[in-house]
């Protein structure tokens, strides 16, 4: 079923089409990816060597800051 502008409406659709606002998508970021390592780092670190659950304790701060940092500032 052919409307005026040009534009087809499935079988069975009711009302008019709407067109959706135009949205920006947030940047890609690395953060979520440093905060997967320091999990690991951390738990790995339980069985081996707390050299490994300080770095990743620190890797996990550091990461969780720069990706809130990054949502409040809509960098």
């Amino acid at each position: 079923m052919a409307v005026e502008d040009g534009l087809q409406r499935p079988e069975g659709a009711a009302g008019e089409w709407s067109i959706p606002l135009p949205e920006k998508t947030p940047s890609s970021t690395y953060a979520p990816a440093f905060l997967a390592l320091g999990i690991t780092f951390l738990l790995f670190g339980v069985v081996s060597s707390y050299v490994f659950s300080a770095a990743g304790f620190v890797l996990i701060v550091v990461s969780i800051s720069k990706w809130v940092r990054e949502l409040l500032h809509g960098e």
